[in-house]
Order: C-alpha cells, then structure tokens, then sequence
C-alpha cells in the first residue's frame, strides 16, 4: 500500500505536527506501507524542488502570511509527485492551506483521501487579523471535510466540541497522538549547567506565539519562590516575553532559551520537575509536548482546553487550571512541588498512561485500520 502524507513542515522544524508526521511516517514503513511525505521546507530561499531521499520532498516558500507558508510552487510538485508515487491513498494534515490543492488537482481528486485534524483554525479574539481570514478559509475547509473519505480526530472531547467538524461527526475517528520512544534514547544530562539545584525546576515547550500563554506562566511566578522556569523555543512573541520578565524583574527565575537540539532539549526533559503547557485557546488541541513528559515520568500542569484536558488526568497524572488564570496556575505548581511523593506518584501514573494510550505502534496499527478499511 502507499500513502503519500501532506504536511505543514517536517523535522528539524519544531512542532508537535512535524514530529508525529516523522513518528508515524518511519513507524508505518516499518509496518511494510509505502509512506511518503510532501511539506513546504522551512527556510530556503531558492525555489526549487529538493528531494531529501527518495519518499521525503520539500517545497521551498517565500515566506509566511498569517502563520501560513507562502509556496507558489507547492502544486506544480503535488501534481508530479503524485504521478510519480501513484499513491493508494493522500492523508492531509490539518490545517495546512496547500492541502486544499488536492480539489484542484484532478490526479489527486480521484485518490481517495482522509483528513488528519490536528487544530480547529479558530478566528481568534487575541489575534484579530484570524477573524477575517477564517472566513476566506472556511468554504474551502468545508469543501475539504466534505470529500474526504475518513477523518481522524486527536481526541473525543475536542471533536465534540468542534464546529468545523459538526456536520462531518459520522466519518469522524478518534485517534490519539504519539510519539516513539526509540526517538528519546540518547540522553546527555546538562542538568549542573542549566538548572539551579535549589530551585523547583519547571519546564515550557512550544512556539512563542499568541496562543500558547507563556505570559500567564512567566506572571505565575511573582506568586512563587524558589521556582525556576525554562520556555525553550523561538516566535514572534520572544520580545514580548523578554519585556515582561525584566518588567517583572523575574530574570534570575525565567529563561527563554530559544531553538534547542534535540539531544539537550530531551536532557531538559530528563531533569524537570515538571512540564507546564498554560495555553489559552483551543487552537492547542492535543500538546504532543505532554506525551513526551509523561515518558520520561514527568508531571504536567496543563490549560483546562479539550485536548490537554483528555490526556492529562486531573489529579492523577498532574493538574488542569482554567485558561488565562495566573493565580490558579501558581497553586497548582506549588500544590506538586511541595510533594515529592505526589509528584513521583503523578510520574509513574503518567508514565503508565503513555504506555496504554500513546505509544506510536498501538496509533499506527489504528492508522493502518483505517487504511484498510478505505482501501476495501
């Protein structure tokens, strides 16, 4: 069987998407399905076609708009690398504006396709420039949904709460994220040279944009002592953040690392006492990021938004706080941190769910159902 999968972007670009796309693309070759993958390339300023090796391709952009990649050639490369792969099925990850060229490409209208829904695209109130692009966006969003054959959702409480997919619920499928754990096992321990061994040790991944709430979590600490915070990735919002931590006079307390190497991010993940995820929109539908602290027994502080909410057990495998509230965050770290045992107990609870739930071979054979199913 093969299956070509359309991204966003793929790995080294940091991002929840782009690493389950490289989980699930090596897993399913491993299980004997032809698995190849079509994204933009993040930074290039040529534009041209690159082919990685033989099932990876890459289409340069020039530039982005609104958090979308701006790549005029993206449908001149989906149309011949269609020809060429002659795929069994196209398998969209959403939202990605270049997927939409699958209705205009008529090889790619007669290959049965299923949608990935990674996000709702949410016109959103923080960032007013998405309430009228959202409308541009959404009849072909709906157009979409409607010719795609199967459509896999991350979480049951977030398809329940979704607009987008309302009218679609009958083709709808829940499957989890995951993640591999082979990807975690070279560890180098920075703990000495980052960490302050006094200090409870909370770690933040993600994007520095909008929607993630890294703010709410940086004024949580004025309610805190000996606490010590990392925010490790790069965005629009790290001049902001920057401002607020020396307006707060926190710099001793929080440190933006930027882009970190997998090797010392995953080190940072070793040695945390906790992993917090504060976003405030539910543009953060899952937060892969969670999964990767629970294997590594690590408990997670997450906003109380359907996708975090369904993998993070409240006071079992760590805490939820309402969205945006900066006091209800601040209990809830100090609440673990002042526990050993309840944060070892929270640990082993989430390491055991990773196992059950979101290991990647028990979401790929979901996957390969799937497949199968619309194959037959």
């Amino acid at each position: 069987m093969k299956v070509l999968h359309i991204g966003k972007y793929y790995p080294p670009y940091a991002g929840g998407m782009e690493h389950f796309l490289a989980d699930l693309h090596n897993s399913l070759c491993n299980s004997g399905i032809k698995s190849s993958i079509l994204v933009h390339r993040y930074n290039s300023d040529k534009i041209s076609q690159k082919e990685e090796h033989d099932n990876l391709y890459q289409v340069p952009i020039l530039g982005t708009l609104l958090y979308t990649p701006v790549c005029p050639l993206f449908p001149f490369v989906l149309n011949r690398t269609i020809k060429k792969i002659e795929p069994d099925i196209l398998h969209l990850h959403m939202p990605n504006i270049s997927a939409f060229w699958t209705m205009a490409l008529s090889c790619a209208r007669h290959i049965p396709w299923i949608i990935h829904w990674h996000s709702d695209v949410i016109p959103s109130e923080i960032d007013k420039r998405m309430v009228l692009a959202y409308k541009l966006y959404k009849p072909f969003e709906s157009f979409l949904l409607k010719k795609a054959k199967k459509i896999i959702v991350t979480s049951a409480p977030y398809l329940n709460t979704s607009k987008p997919l309302s009218f679609f619920q009958y083709k709808c499928q829940v499957v989890p994220l995951g993640i591999d754990p082979k990807r975690f096992n070279k560890i180098e321990i920075y703990k000495n040279k980052i960490w302050s061994n006094n200090k409870y040790k909370i770690l933040a991944i993600g994007r520095l944009t909008y929607y993630k709430g890294f703010d709410i979590l940086i004024k949580a600490l004025k309610y805190l002592a000996n606490f010590q915070v990392m925010i490790i990735g790069d965005g629009e919002m790290k001049a902001h953040l920057q401002a607020l931590i020396s307006q707060l006079d926190l710099n001793e307390n929080v440190k933006l690392t930027g882009f970190l190497r997998k090797e010392k991010l995953q080190s940072l993940l070793a040695t945390c006492d906790c992993l917090c995820l504060p976003s405030i929109e539910r543009t953060e539908a899952f937060g892969l990021v969670i999964l990767e602290a629970m294997l590594f027994s690590k408990p997670v502080v997450a906003s109380d938004l359907p996708g975090p909410a369904w993998i993070v057990e409240h006071n079992k495998t760590g805490m939820l706080f309402p969205p945006g509230d900066v006091k209800k965050l601040a209990e809830s770290l100090k609440y673990i941190m002042q526990s050993p045992g309840l944060r070892e107990q929270m640990g082993k609870a989430a390491l055991d769910r990773f196992n059950n739930f979101f290991r990647m071979d028990k979401i790929t054979k979901q996957i390969i159902d799937i497949y199968l199913d619309i194959i037959k």
